[in-house]
């Protein structure tokens, strides 16, 4: 599996938005649309009042892809973001997980000043959207089917059995 870079949101602006100005601008209550998506997905997830904007951490994730560590680093800002309402926005966060995969902190924080990714990151999102995804997480299985929205482990395992991958 291989994780994109992808920004659902350019026009939230670079401080984040809170949880209420989603709703107000939505038109309904989005804390509680995401619980109730989550839960019924068996997935953890903390109530939060805010959501940052990704930028810094798609850089520092563009940064570990390059050092071999995505993989780990994705786990850990997953975990920091859905299941502790960690703000991946914050540069300290963003420093002590990279570090804590085997980043240098230096880097990290000099990634983020410079957004050094964001071509790659404005690029994988163009084509992600070109895909027909308009939401996260959004999973595209074997190049050819588009999986929208958090889904429990089953569907993706009789996806792979249907695509001939044995569930693998």
């Amino acid at each position: 599996m291989e994780w994109l870079p992808f920004d659902l949101h350019p026009e939230y602006p670079r401080e984040g938005i809170a949880i209420d100005d989603l709703s107000r601008r939505y038109g309904h209550d989005v804390r509680a649309s995401q619980a109730r998506m989550f839960d019924e997905a068996g997935l953890p997830h903390a109530p939060r009042d805010f959501v940052p904007n990704s930028h810094p951490a798609l850089n520092t994730a563009e940064l570990a892809r390059e050092r071999g560590v995505h993989e780990a680093l994705h786990a850990r800002l997953m975990a920091a973001y859905w299941a502790e309402a960690r703000d991946i926005g914050d540069p300290d966060v963003l420093v002590a997980e990279g570090a804590a995969v085997g980043l240098d902190p230096d880097e990290i924080r000099d990634v983020i000043a410079t957004g050094r990714h964001e071509d790659r990151i404005a690029a994988s999102t163009a084509a992600v959207l070109e895909m027909g995804a308009g939401g996260v997480p959004a999973w595209v299985v074997d190049d050819r089917l588009l999986i929208p929205g958090a889904q429990p482990h089953e569907l993706f395992e009789r996806v792979l059995v249907k695509l001939g991958h044995g569930g693998e």
